[in-house]
């Protein structure tokens, strides 16, 4: 069975686990306070060529995002977000569950549009009983989308600039932003997001780390509230530095856009691959979420041939959109073999 279903199937980049095991009997301090994670927010805030940041360490994507935003909202806020996005449909009411609201909008390239938010924001201004709704206090978007878009440079500056209009933060999930960053024709940068963001997520689940995600704070009253939240949602890992040292080690000598690159390569042949074959896609791109459209006899005959991918949609005409995602662990040869399959289709 060859899988291109998910792009977190395999455990860590070898180099991650060689700096945990070289360093599995060293007595570090707990929670994070160790010279890993220091030196890890160190990297971090190399890359993104801003100092005056803050970095935290957590487990999982829906962990950072669920501390996120209930750190950030007041207990009257909910967040706009695409109605495709990771904590409207993937997340089991994560955030509801932390007496926040999601206020989804409709996306049908998983992206949303700074008018969105304005006729939400007006909208709410302008209602005499606003004091009965829930106040709108932050936008949340993600890079790559749940359907593999990007956000270019300009489309986060205008989110950016609406939120700010409006008293709004903008929060942008990163669980995928190394493969974002090296799709071919993104223009939009780790470096800008500094400037273009008030806190954002570093991924590593599903970008060569075993587990973790890296929030980076530049809202300066989230920066000082941020750490009390960690502790009292669960997030604080008192092994803190398997944590610290895995970002470390994926920020050393460019290995997290390394990695991101390898998959970005193969996405880019399988995008062509499936083109040449005659095959439509859902939205077209080259990140390293591909969603090519099959028929239902397409799609059986390519599970009997030993391949496994996410039945991801249905299209009015009877036709299936399918997910094929690229990873930094994929065998380039799994992705010869596909591409070669489908020619019979």
């Amino acid at each position: 069975m060859i899988r291109f279903e998910c792009d977190y199937l395999e455990g860590a980049a070898p180099q991650i686990l060689e700096a945990i095991a070289q360093a599995n009997y060293e007595q570090n301090p707990g929670y994070g306070c160790d010279p890993h994670t220091e030196r890890a927010c160190e990297l971090i805030r190399e890359a993104c060529k801003t100092k005056d940041i803050a970095v935290c360490f957590v487990v999982g994507g829906t962990q950072a995002n669920l501390t996120v935003i209930g750190a950030a909202l007041k207990n009257y806020q909910g967040v706009i977000a695409p109605v495709t996005s990771h904590i409207n449909t993937h997340e089991a009411g994560a955030i509801e569950l932390t007496g926040h609201k999601v206020i989804s909008v409709s996306s049908p390239d998983g992206k949303i549009r700074p008018e969105q938010v304005e006729k939400r924001c007006k909208a709410y201004t302008a209602d005499a009983h606003r004091t009965h709704l829930v106040q709108p206090g932050m936008v949340y978007i993600s890079q790559t989308t749940e359907v593999g878009t990007l956000y270019t440079k300009a489309e986060v500056k205008a989110l950016h600039d609406v939120c700010k209009k409006y008293g709004l933060l903008l929060f942008l999930d990163g669980a995928r932003l190394g493969y974002a960053v090296e799709s071919p024709g993104n223009d939009l940068k780790l470096e800008d997001l500094p400037h273009l963001c008030d806190v954002f997520t570093i991924g590593g689940t599903k970008q060569g780390a075993l587990f973790g995600e890296a929030a980076v704070i530049v809202d300066e009253e989230l920066k000082r509230e941020f750490p009390y939240h960690i502790k009292q949602r669960g997030a604080l890992l008192a092994k803190g530095w398997l944590l610290g040292i895995q970002y470390e080690t994926l920020f050393t000598d460019n290995l997290y856009f390394r990695l991101a690159r390898h998959a970005a390569d193969l996405a880019v042949k399988m995008h062509k691959g499936f083109k040449e074959a005659g095959f439509d896609f859902l939205h077209n791109h080259e990140t390293n979420q591909q969603l090519p459209i099959f028929t239902q006899t397409q799609f059986d005959r390519l599970k009997e041939k030993g391949f496994y991918f996410d039945h991801f949609a249905d299209m009015k005409d009877g036709r299936i959109v399918t997910r094929f995602c690229t990873s930094w662990a994929t065998d380039p040869a799994n992705v010869d073999k596909l591409l070669e399959a489908i020619k019979d289709l």
